[in-house]
C-alpha cells in the first residue's frame, strides 16, 4: 500500500447530493409508475423516452461501487470492501424478503375484502396463496417474484458481485468494461438469463446484461470517464446526444398517437422494435447515456438549488433509498386499489399520488432524524489479569472491561 492509498482511505468521502437528488427523483417516479392508469405518472421518464428510473438507479449504484471501493480495494483492503459490500447485500435480501410477505399479505387482504380476484392474478401472487408450502422457498432463492419486486434481485445479484468487479477494475480498468461488453453481446445473442419460476421463465431483469450498465457506473466511478472528457462533453458529442433524445421522445410519442406512428417508416420499426427492457436494450443504454450527459455537464456538485429546501424531499428520499422503495411499493398497490374499488377520476389520482408522495418524504424526514440521534452502547472486551485465590495460588481469570 503506497503512501497516497493510505491517505486515500483516511480522507472523508464528501456526499454528492447530485446522487442522491436523482435516486428520489427515481423513487418517485417508480412509485407513480406502479400506479396502473394514473395520469400523475405522465410526468415520469418513460413517457418521454427509452429508459426509466431502472436505470437511475442500477447506474447510481453501479457509480458509488466504483467511487466508494476502489480506493478501499486499492489500498489492499479487498476483505473489508468484501465485508461491507456483502452486508449491504444481506440487507437488501432481508428487505426484500420482508417486502415480499407485507406485500403478498397485503393484496391477499385487498382482494378478500373486495372480493376481487383481480389483485391476485394482476400482481402475480395467485399460485403463492394457494401453494405458499412450495412457493416460499422459490421466494427465498429469489426465483418467485410478485409483479413490482424485480428489481431487488438484480441488486442484490450485482452488489453480491461488486467486490470482484471493482478489484478487476482497478487493475485492469478498460479490460474489465471490454469484458462486460462481451458478456452482455454473449447473454443477448444465447439468451442467458436465471431460471425463475414458473419454469420456463426467467428474471425480469436479466442481470447478465444489466451488468453492464452497472459495470460501465462504477468505470465512471474510478475516474476513467475523466480521460476522455474532451470528446463526452465536445460540442459533436452534446450534439448526438441531443439528436438521439429528441429522436426517443419522437418514438415514444408515436405510442400515444397513431397520426405519428403513420409517419415511422416500416423499415425504422423493424429496426428498434421491441425495446426489449429484460435484456437492457441498447435504444434504452444509450437514451440513458445521453441524457446523463446533459445532467453531469448542467448540474455540478456545487449546484447551489442542491441545498434550497424544494430539493430538500427529493434528496431526503435518496439518501434513505432502501427503505422508502420498500414503502413506495407498499403505497403504490394502496393506491391502486383506492383509485380501482373508489374511483378514477382525474382529481383524485392527483390526491392519491401526492398523498403517497408526502408520505414517503415524511418516513424519510423521520428516517434522517433518526440517523442524527447518537447510538448509546456498551462495548464489551475481555481481558485476563492475575488474580491471588484463597490459597494464594496464581491463576488466570477472565474479566469483562465495561467501557
Amino acid at each position: 500500500m503506497t503512501e497516497s492509498d493510505s491517505l486515500a482511505l483516511l480522507r472523508p468521502v464528501e456526499r454528492d447530493l447530485r446522487l442522491d437528488l436523482f435516486r428520489g427523483i427515481g423513487l418517485w417516479m417508480i412509485f407513480l409508475d406502479h400506479i396502473p392508469h394514473d395520469v400523475v405518472s405522465w410526468l415520469t421518464l418513460r413517457n418521454y423516452g427509452f429508459s426509466d428510473a431502472a436505470e437511475f438507479f442500477v447506474f447510481i449504484s453501479g457509480y458509488l461501487v466504483g467511487w466508494i471501493y476502489a480506493p478501499i480495494i486499492r489500498g489492499g483492503l479487498f476483505l473489508a470492501a468484501v465485508k461491507r459490500l456483502w452486508k449491504r447485500v444481506a440487507q437488501m435480501y432481508v428487505a426484500h424478503i420482508m417486502l415480499f410477505l407485507i406485500f403478498t399479505a397485503q393484496i391477499a387482504r385487498t382482494a378478500r375484502r373486495f372480493d376481487n380476484p383481480l389483485y391476485e392474478n394482476e400482481l402475480n401472487v395467485f399460485n403463492f396463496l394457494q401453494h405458499p408450502d412450495v412457493l416460499i422457498g422459490q421466494a427465498l432463492t429469489l426465483r418467485y417474484k410478485p409483479v413490482n419486486l424485480d428489481v431487488l434481485p438484480l441488486y442484490i445479484t450485482l452488489v453480491f458481485a461488486a467486490p470482484f468487479i471493482v478489484w478487476c477494475l482497478v487493475r485492469r480498468p478498460n479490460l474489465t468494461l471490454l469484458g462486460s461488453i462481451v458478456l452482455y453481446v454473449l447473454s443477448r445473442w444465447f439468451d442467458w438469463n436465471i431460471a425463475s419460476y414458473p419454469p420456463g421463465t426467467t428474471w425480469y431483469f436479466n442481470p447478465f446484461c444489466w451488468q453492464l450498465l452497472f459495470v460501465f457506473a462504477a468505470w465512471c466511478g474510478l475516474g476513467e470517464i475523466a480521460k476522455y472528457s474532451r470528446w463526452v462533453w465536445s460540442k459533436t458529442a452534446l450534439t448526438i446526444a441531443a439528436a438521439w433524445i429528441l429522436f426517443a421522445f419522437v418514438i415514444v410519442m408515436t405510442w400515444h398517437s397513431a397520426f405519428l406512428e403513420s409517419l415511422i417508416p416500416k423499415w425504422m420499426i423493424k429496426a428498434i422494435y421491441p425495446i426489449d427492457k429484460t435484456d437492457l436494450d441498447m435504444l434504452r443504454f444509450t437514451h440513458f447515456l445521453a441524457l446523463a450527459t446533459f445532467v453531469t455537464l448542467l448540474i455540478s456538485r456545487k449546484w447551489k438549488p442542491l441545498n434550497s429546501i424544494w430539493l430538500r424531499p427529493m434528496i431526503l428520499c435518496g439518501q434513505h433509498s432502501l427503505p422508502i422503495f420498500c414503502i413506495s411499493v407498499l403505497l403504490s398497490f394502496s393506491a391502486h386499489w383506492i383509485l380501482t374499488q373508489y374511483t378514477k377520476g382525474a382529481w383524485e389520482q392527483l390526491a392519491v399520488s401526492a398523498a403517497g408522495i408526502l408520505i414517503m418524504v415524511v418516513i424519510a424526514w423521520f428516517l434522517n432524524r433518526a440517523a442524527k440521534v447518537p447510538d448509546l452502547f456498551v462495548r464489551v472486551t475481555e481481558s485476563s489479569q492475575p488474580v491471588v485465590d484463597a490459597g494464594e495460588t496464581m491463576i488466570q481469570r477472565p474479566q469483562v472491561a465495561v467501557q
